[in-house]
């Protein structure tokens, strides 16, 4: 069965098919196949006026996420992602995986992906690289500290210190705490959706007590 989207957003969803033609075509979605998404990215990056014309496109393809992502990227639910500060090539493929099914994701969101077109989605990950993140800083400085000493230990070879991460690897600093634990539960329980061995070796001997620091320390990197 279908899930059921709230009226109030429904509502919001044809309004803006209709506003952007580009987006709202599910029955011929734009081919993308032999689209060098990445080499359009770059270009778009180094072009001042191009990523100005990209950064506003963006942000309102965003307007679709932000029931969940929220405004800017900055996510309203504890356990979905903050977009805001990724780096634009990390979310261009993150979307491609989305897309063919690499990653698990709602269907919604699967069709939604499929639909943009490919200058969309250059804009919409531009948009969201672009973006400051809302911190929300652990009270607990005891925590935090332990926290710091796991995560040096376990994630800052590929994560890096800044938990600014890479193309490869994802921005972890200031992320939702509540994304951050389950996240890290399932790969150390081997639950998560996504299969990644790296991680799970990262995490394996971590306890829920060592994943709460680790969290805690992360949530509030700058």
């Amino acid at each position: 069965m279908a899930k059921r989207i709230p009226v109030a957003l429904a509502t919001v969803l044809v309004s803006m098919f209709a506003a952007f033609p580009a987006i709202g075509q599910p029955s011929n979605p734009p081919a993308t196949a032999g689209v060098d998404l990445k080499a359009r990215l770059t270009e778009a990056e180094k072009n001042p006026r191009q990523l100005e014309l990209n950064i506003k496109a963006g942000s309102k393809v965003a307007t679709f996420c932000a029931n969940c992502h929220g405004e800017g990227g900055n996510s309203v639910k504890p356990d979905v992602p903050n977009l805001a500060g990724q780096n634009a090539s990390y979310l261009l493929e993150q979307m491609r995986q989305f897309s063919d099914g690499r990653r698990h994701t709602s269907e919604f969101k699967q069709r939604l992906i499929k639909i943009l077109s490919p200058d969309e989605k250059v804009s919409l990950n531009i948009f969201y690289s672009r973006q400051d993140v809302i911190y929300k800083p652990s009270a607990d400085h005891a925590l935090v500290m332990k926290g710091k000493v796991l995560y040096s230990d376990n994630c800052a070879d590929c994560h890096h210190d800044d938990g600014r991460g890479t193309e490869k690897y994802a921005r972890v600093a200031g992320q939702q705490t509540g994304y951050l634990t389950l996240s890290l539960k399932g790969y150390r329980n081997g639950s998560h959706a996504r299969i990644n061995h790296q991680m799970a070796d990262s995490v394996r001997d971590m306890t829920d007590a060592d994943i709460a620091a680790v969290v805690a320390y992360v949530s509030s990197m700058k």
